[in-house]
């Protein structure tokens, strides 16, 4: 798990971050997506869409919510500035196959605490344990994007959402200059 790795590498790297925010994505891609459950959460997000969607279209919009995720994450990432996080010990479910971690990041500037839980599941294929979920502040990504792109879905389809995602993934990464 990524855990204390990857913000320790953003710590390290806000120099290079500052000058070019696209590295975020890297980091991403490199420290973060191997730990993602992609095609777990990326179903549950489809729900009922995935059954009726062929294999070439799940392959297609896999890849694009793939690549959507490192294009979110990283614009999430480019708030980071080196803030102090409390990661807190796993609790596994009472089916030992999910657990939840939680990071608290507390501001130096004095604003509220952030609170992130991230939802791991065992990945019955692998062993491994995978993130397929993380909750901010008691508000699932699952059921936002479930909700957010259920008109998309009933109007255009798995490859309506996929041609979506492609182009909100090339969305270039920026830095949150508001202070």
């Amino acid at each position: 798990m990524p855990r204390k790795k990857t913000f320790d590498k953003l710590k390290t790297e806000q120099p290079e971050i500052r000058k070019n925010p696209e590295l975020l994505r890297e980091i991403v891609q490199q420290e973060l997506l191997p730990y993602v459950h992609i095609k777990y959460a990326g179903a549950l997000v489809l729900g009922p869409y995935y059954r009726n969607a062929t294999p070439a279209q799940r392959d297609a919009y896999f890849a694009a919510f793939k690549d959507y995720l490192a294009q979110v994450y990283g614009q999430a990432l480019a708030m980071y500035e080196g803030q102090e996080y409390r990661i807190e010990p796993a609790k596994p479910f009472a089916d030992k196959s999910n657990l939840t971690i939680r990071v608290t990041i507390i501001d130096k500037n004095g604003r509220p605490p952030v609170r992130l839980d991230f939802q791991w599941r065992k990945n019955s294929k692998t062993g491994e344990w995978q993130a397929y979920d993380m909750i901010a502040e008691g508000v699932s990504m699952i059921t936002t994007k479930q909700n957010e792109w259920s008109d998309i879905l009933s109007a255009k389809g798995v490859d309506g959402l996929t041609k979506q995602l492609e182009i909100s993934a090339k969305t270039p990464i920026t830095l949150d200059e508001k202070k």
